[in-house]
């Protein structure tokens, strides 16, 4: 396997060269072009299965490139580098079927796992038309009829449910499996860590940990039959023994596997083992070990047989809520947090902990925090609404790590806006910056607390002592204030400054500002113009 890298900077081509690690990308031969002539000369010279090309040159695009290679037929697996973000240029790369477009700088490492797409993919089309050539198109479709066939008999409840049904699809599909044959399912659990890849782009992800896990799920006792994303980040391999069933050898796996997905893949990992069975029992197992992993509440970075998992009927005992609750208030966060860990590592210990425990504890602490908010005028519905707090709370339930992460986050952001509204000018200011940039919006006390996440009473009263005056007497005089400006400096109608400052009903307006200044905005504006003096000449 070949490649070309096409660019008219030759730092770029050197820094390619250098900071990609080709052999291990089954690179043979990299070669190297500075403009489109001198590209076309390799690739009739050479056979080249991956380009990674510049658009932008000074005598003829990429893009010219690509569309010359499609014209003579090359299988190439092109990789476009680009400055620019242009759409124009995307859709044509796309109509020209190149495999990715990766704008500067370079990420090498997100370049590498792009590149090891498209070799994987060059390898892919150098395999169909090698079974085309020998007549042999069958084997292309037999790995997806059997990751089909294994992928309908984890999701499906009811039509692959009975032995006869299994053996019934097995012959129908012509798959070379034997009822006697026995497998082994293997449930993976993922955990990206923040700003790994994982969250940023699955896809790329979701290749690497494919590669890795068939790489390290290599034995002479066993053959990978099918890895299957059942839902996002818990993927089911389906393992068929060569020989006798040793989960040993599994578990050995899992063990090389977890710290390799620490390091290389920057997330946790369980693994839970499935019970070796034949094949038409072997829907039931599946299903008991997805319920499994539905109920059991994990500890990261484990692997859990199904045979030792028991669940039990336990009862939820809560910890000392009131002890909880006199931490929070006597400013003591980390005691908190201390004491809801060692909890929840005793639950986990005395083997008590399910979702349906956790979900009530969740409950008790949710409640313990929004109390000490309430007792603070704090309006915790509102601090907590968003997608951080929605996507944390769900995650909540799905490990201990993940209800930590989830608890210090409630503690923590309910401690830190504690301080904030502890310093009234602080909130004061806020609320004033707002009123003076939202001038034109209908200001009520109500709108107004909920920027601060306060009770609107507790900031009426808060406002009025820091400053003398009520919130609604300093909305009024702000109003006025840029009304009058605006009548002494704009040309614009009384009706059009009417509606700048908030006041809808041009009438209602006129009448509140000759209150305050004795006199209407057409009289004031007219007044301002009489009292300028006349210029001399």
């Amino acid at each position: 396997m070949n490649a070309l890298l096409v660019d008219d900077d030759y730092f770029v081509v050197t820094a390619l060269q250098k900071k990609i690690d080709w052999k291990s990308l089954s690179i043979d031969i990299v070669y190297t072009a500075n403009s489109v002539a001198h590209a076309q000369d390799i690739l009739q010279q050479h056979s080249v299965q991956i380009l990674i090309s510049d658009i932008e040159m000074p005598q003829g695009s990429g893009l010219e490139l690509l569309a010359w290679i499609r014209e003579e037929h090359y299988s190439v697996q092109a990789i476009f580098l680009t400055n620019y973000a242009d759409f124009n240029y995307a859709q044509k790369a796309i109509e020209l079927q190149s495999f990715e477009y990766f704008l500067k700088p370079i990420e090498f490492d997100k370049l590498s796992l792009i590149i090891q797409k498209a070799v994987a993919r060059a390898n892919e089309h150098q395999t169909k038309e090698k079974a085309i050539r020998e007549g042999y198109f069958w084997k292309k479709n037999e790995k997806k009829i059997t990751e089909h066939f294994w992928r309908k008999l984890i999701m499906e409840k009811t039509s692959l449910s009975k032995p006869a049904a299994i053996v019934h699809a097995v012959n129908e599909q012509n798959l070379s499996y034997q009822t006697n044959d026995i497998f082994l399912p293997v449930l993976i659990n993922i955990f990206p860590y923040d700003r790994s890849l994982g969250k940023e782009d699955k896809d790329l992800f979701d290749f690497a940990l494919l590669n890795v896990l068939f790489e390290l799920f290599q034995d002479p006792s066993f053959s990978i039959e099918a890895i299957l994303e059942y839902k996002e980040f818990n993927w089911v391999a389906i393992l068929k023994w060569k020989h006798s069933p040793d989960s040993h050898i599994i578990e050995g796996i899992c063990s090389s596997f977890i710290p390799k997905a620490n390091k290389f893949l920057k997330c946790d990992a369980c693994c839970n083992i499935a019970i070796s069975s034949r094949l038409e029992e072997t829907h039931p197992v599946i299903k008991h070990l997805i319920h499994m992993n539905e109920e059991i509440i994990k500890s990261r970075n484990q692997t859990i047989f199904l045979e030792h998992y028991r669940q039990n009927e336990a009862a939820y005992t809560p910890p000392d809520l009131a002890l909880l609750d006199e931490l929070l208030n006597k400013d003591n966060p980390i005691t908190f947090l201390e004491k809801t860990t060692q909890y929840l590592q005793n639950l986990v210990k005395n083997q008590v902990l399910n979702v349906s425990v956790l979900s009530l504890f969740r409950l008790d602490m949710v409640q313990i925090v929004y109390s000490f908010l309430k007792g603070k005028e704090i309006q915790a519905h509102k601090l907590y609404f968003g997608r951080t707090n929605d996507q944390l709370f769900v995650q909540s339930l799905n490990s201990i790590e993940d209800m930590e992460k989830y608890l210090k986050y409630l503690v923590i952001t309910a401690m830190e806006y504690r301080d904030f509204v502890t310093q009234p000018k602080s909130v004061v200011e806020e609320i004033k910056q707002y009123i003076h940039t939202h001038l034109g919006n209908d200001l009520t006390r109500i709108s107004l607390a909920e920027i601060v996440y306060l009770n609107p009473d507790y900031l009426a009263r808060l406002f009025k002592k820091e400053t003398g005056i009520s919130l609604g007497t300093y909305i009024l005089q702000v109003r006025i204030k840029v009304a009058k400006q605006l009548l002494e400096t704009t040309n614009l109608s009384v009706n059009t400054i009417s509606f700048k400052i908030g006041h809808a009903n041009y009438s209602h307006f006129s009448k509140i500002f000759k209150q305050e200044i004795g006199c209407t905005p057409n009289e004031y504006r007219k007044n301002q113009q009489d009292s300028k003096p006349v210029p001399r000449f």
